[in-house]
């Protein structure tokens, strides 16, 4: 526990007096910025996102449409503005199920090992022997499209490289001295794990989560882009770049801006997972 305490107030001194980590200050600017477009999106979209106007069908960006419209005569800017609630929403309900899931699985099986330990290794194994993305489409495929079913692919499939980060320092942690000395002092395999296993070898999860989250917003972009995850006329990137694929030489604009911005949002948690990993002092 001390270990940790320790951990955590060195990264913390370094974030605050440091001043060199400019990865993780530029990461948290950029997904700051866009948690704050998505809050403020009724008050920044200068149109109804699902609006659709006739008579300004594949309109290039002008003072009326900062960033075009699509073939529909939706605002870009506005459906940009607006998906940046959904994308976001995926990436953190994209990662907390798998990481809750593998932290759990992967704390039992490294503090108990035996049985534990080798059925959910085996449970590992069978997931791994299929291609991510294909086993993702399938379980979707199977469940109907739509955010709920995307969620539950990503947690069946997501969380065995939580599992196998906490379980492989929970097989090194548990023979420390501390770890050792609360177990003689009787205390209970739930305390041991929580209170002084858990703090200590989360950091690494953490900061893989940060990186996790950017092959997240790039699924459900690609499972919407396939027609699988959110549907039309709901603000998403993914459905954006979709539907402006057949324009792309004529309308550049409908998907290189949803393009820019998975973009932006994807090097913001690249660079905030780099931050926290000088900050905490792990390496990926």
């Amino acid at each position: 526990m001390k270990a940790a305490r320790s951990t955590l107030a060195r990264g913390g001194w370094r974030m605050s007096f440091g001043g060199g980590n400019v990865p993780l200050y530029l990461g948290m600017a950029i997904i700051g910025t866009w948690f704050l477009v998505a809050l403020l999106a009724p008050v920044l979209a200068p149109y109804d996102p699902i609006l659709q106007d006739a008579t300004a069908r594949i309109s290039p960006p002008s003072l009326d449409h900062l960033f075009g419209t699509d073939n529909f005569g939706r605002d870009i800017l506005s459906r940009v503005i607006w998906g940046a609630r959904v994308d976001l929403q995926i990436c953190v309900f994209g990662v907390v199920f798998p990481f809750l899931i593998g932290t759990f699985a992967g704390g039992l099986a490294g503090f108990f090992g035996g049985w534990t330990d080798s059925l959910f290794m085996r449970l590992i194994d069978i997931v791994l022997a299929f291609p991510f993305l294909v086993l993702m489409l399938a379980i979707i495929a199977i469940l109907g499209p739509g955010l709920g079913s995307f969620y539950l692919a990503m947690a069946l499939v997501g969380w065995v490289s939580y599992a196998r980060l906490i379980r492989a320092q929970f097989l090194v942690l548990k023979n420390a001295d501390f770890v050792q000395a609360a177990v003689s002092l009787g205390y209970g395999p739930l305390r041991v794990m929580v209170r002084h296993l858990l703090p200590n070898a989360i950091l690494g999860s953490v900061v893989f989560s940060m990186s996790d989250a950017v092959l997240v917003l790039l699924n459900g972009a690609a499972i919407s882009y396939l027609g699988l995850g959110v549907q039309p006329p709901t603000a998403e990137w993914g459905i954006m770049i979709a539907e402006g694929q057949s324009f792309i030489s004529s309308a550049w604009w409908i998907t290189a801006v949803p393009g820019f911005a998975i973009v932006s949002l994807a090097m913001g948690f690249s660079l905030l997972a780099d931050g926290l990993g000088e900050v905490l002092g792990v390496k990926e």
